[in-house]
């Protein structure tokens, strides 16, 4: 054994150039493999790490109009959505209905501070807006379920506003009063968002009350329960249309009349659309890098032809063919697995700076998530190394053992 690697060896210093250009485009096939396969993973990751943020068993209901007459009613009767309707199939029993909330505007409402005012108005909004509604909360405390119930006077308002009304966004403004819709309102939490930073956000239930009792709202969220795969989430649908005919008197089959978006069958559907993304980026490296493997087989069957004379030497002195094959492909597999090492370090190495700069851990909401390439894969990619350096020499290889060594002998 110690004398065929010392072969092996003693063929690739002898053509420096010739495998050191090969086994670049080896190595850049394996590189771009590994860059492709830790983009894809840091996709998913991030995919996985954001959809983990939210809650993704919800479904959105929206205020609608009928497609179909019911009861005596006219098909285009106009379906208004109330408040009321939250607490009824929240009592409803349901066994896919979790929590149902609402979220309540007063696009009208001033907010006036010791410094300046706002003209963004007012959003009614239940505690689990937290999670739905991608709000960091920076100081303070968000809406809770006291705040629900004793219809309290309480206020939200991002870092953004805090500066306007106070001319600081520090925890100091925490307990500090504002006036809106001519009430004083205690502000208790800071928030940070990227998007939509003018919500200056109250309980639900005191937006509805001073909007007048059983106002109308624009949608509902309902937080799902026993939803696990696309025909429960589909089922979960027909129930809350369901409950809905009920109270607005619509036909259960007419989706017109309440819209809807399941989160959970689109979690499905790009969790799907993720793996093809996955197996799309194998395939893609692999193409690639199977350009570099072919320059291998090319330089091995020139290997094979200057050494003819060699290997009928080797043959006339009793050589089994076996051994002529074995060398061949191991020489292929060592070129292929030393340069694509060299290509999976490079890889390796770029895909951590990335992570750093662009990955979730450089904070914000990164859709790369951690693109860096753990074990599973580098294991994953040895294989198909040793595999298509294998290849690459076995057909060579298999023109070296058909060599006569009475031909070969005669060789020059």
């Amino acid at each position: 054994m110690f004398d065929l690697i010392n072969e092996i060896g003693q063929t690739m210093r002898n053509n420096k150039l010739r495998t050191g250009l090969t086994g670049f485009a080896v190595a850049w096939g394996i590189f771009m493999l590994i860059i492709l396969l830790g983009l894809s993973r840091g996709l998913m990751s991030g995919f996985e790490e954001q959809s983990g943020k939210r809650n993704i068993n919800t479904i959105d209901v929206w205020r609608g109009s009928t497609s179909m007459p019911y009861q005596g009613y006219n098909k285009g009767r106009a379906i208004k959505l109330k408040a009321s309707n939250v607490e009824t199939l929240n009592k409803s029993g349901n066994k896919y209905i979790d929590k149902a909330t609402a979220q309540k505007y007063i696009d009208s409402a001033k907010v006036v501070g010791p410094k300046d005012y706002v003209s963004d108005g007012i959003t009614g909004m239940s505690p689990e807006a937290l999670k739905d509604q991608w709000i960091d909360l920076f100081a303070g405390r968000f809406i809770n379920q006291a705040d629900m119930d004793n219809e309290r006077k309480v206020m939200v308002i991002s870092r953004k506003t805090a500066k306007t009304l106070f001319g600081s966004d520090s925890t100091e403004v925490i307990g500090q009063r504002v006036k809106s819709l001519e009430l004083s309102w205690t502000v208790v939490g800071l928030y940070n968002r990227e998007w939509n930073e003018d919500e200056n956000i109250i309980p639900f239930t005191t937006a509805v009350a001073l909007s007048g009792g059983d106002a109308n709202i624009w949608s509902m969220r309902i937080l799902a329960d026993n939803v696990t795969d696309e025909a429960s989430a589909t089922a979960a649908e027909t129930a809350i249309r369901g409950e809905l005919a009920k109270i607005h008197h619509f036909d259960p089959a007419d989706k017109s009349a309440a819209p809807m978006w399941n989160r959970f069958t689109n979690y499905l559907q790009q969790k799907e659309g993720m793996k093809i993304l996955d197996y799309a980026m194998w395939i893609i490296g692999i193409f690639t890098m199977l350009s570099g493997i072919v320059g291998v087989s090319n330089i091995m069957f020139v290997s094979v032809r200057e050494r003819t004379h060699e290997i009928g030497i080797r043959r006339a002195i009793g050589a089994k063919r076996r051994n002529i094959l074995t060398q061949v492909i191991l020489e292929s597999v060592s070129i292929t697995t030393i340069f694509g090492y060299i290509g999976v370090v490079a890889g390796m190495i770029v895909m951590q700076v990335i992570g750093h700069f662009f990955g979730s851990g450089a904070g914000g909401r990164s859709p790369l998530g951690n693109p860096t390439v753990d074990l599973g894969i580098a294991v994953k990619v040895t294989v198909v190394l040793i595999i298509a350096g294998a290849l690459a020499g076995l057909f060579p290889a298999l023109k070296a053992t058909k060599v006569k060594p009475v031909e070969a002998l005669r060789d020059e």
